[in-house]
């Protein structure tokens, strides 16, 4: 089965973890509508619930790339995975499901900048 998926880390082109969706489709750019919040955890980024757009990309993958989204977002442990509407259609996107504490907040919502 295919499904969509929004990235905005560390699997966007150029970043550590892109290869795991490297031979797959992509759609192009998206940015969020203004209903989230960008963290800065060092390593990675931590996307929430919150007043924001945030910049990524949508990505066409199949159930085996999902599963191993799954396993590297650490669900349902450390993120949750719910859909959001895309101008490409309904994505899965990855949200931070633990507890914030001193981490920076990527104003720009651009997790590559």
């Amino acid at each position: 089965m295919q499904h969509l998926v929004f990235v905005y880390g560390t699997l966007r082109q150029g970043q550590s973890n892109h290869h795991y969706v490297q031979d797959c489709e992509l759609l192009g750019r998206f940015d969020t509508p203004k209903e989230f919040a960008l963290f800065d955890l060092g390593a990675y980024p931590a996307l929430t619930c919150g007043s924001k757009s945030v910049v990524g990309e949508v990505y066409v993958i199949n159930d085996e790339v999902l599963a191993s989204l799954d396993r590297l977002e650490d669900v349902p442990v450390e993120y949750r995975r719910e859909q959001i509407e895309t101008t490409f259609g309904l994505a899965w996107v990855y949200l931070y499901q633990l507890e914030l504490t001193a981490n920076k907040e990527i104003l720009s919502g651009d997790w590559c900048k």
